[in-house]
């Protein structure tokens, strides 16, 4: 076991760090791919809002984002709210 593995890793074998690398790089490509559907999110977002807003409505539709909510927290639990709301602020801005 090299030093090198419990410092980067916490693990406590070679063969341990190999996966824990590996499940990372994994975890940072998926990381790259949620970034990148967040931005694409919040561009329909922002799409949406300008029909709205330019048709004389809302900037923001409650009911849903309640809809969302509800998604996000049934599929995601209490976290899954929380998410939600940092999604529509991203997304909208704070209202």
């Amino acid at each position: 076991m090299s030093t090198r593995t419990v410092a980067e890793t916490g693990a406590r074998t070679d063969e341990a760090a190999g996966v824990i690398t590996d499940a990372r790089k994994r975890i940072d490509d998926l990381d790259s791919h949620i970034i990148g559907l967040v931005q694409e999110r919040m561009a329909v977002s922002a799409v949406i809002q300008r029909e709205r807003i330019a048709s004389g409505g809302r900037r923001v539709n409650l009911a849903r984002e309640m809809e969302i909510l509800t998604h996000y927290s049934g599929q995601l639990g209490k976290p899954g709210t929380t998410l939600a709301m940092t999604l529509l602020e991203l997304c909208r801005g704070r209202v």
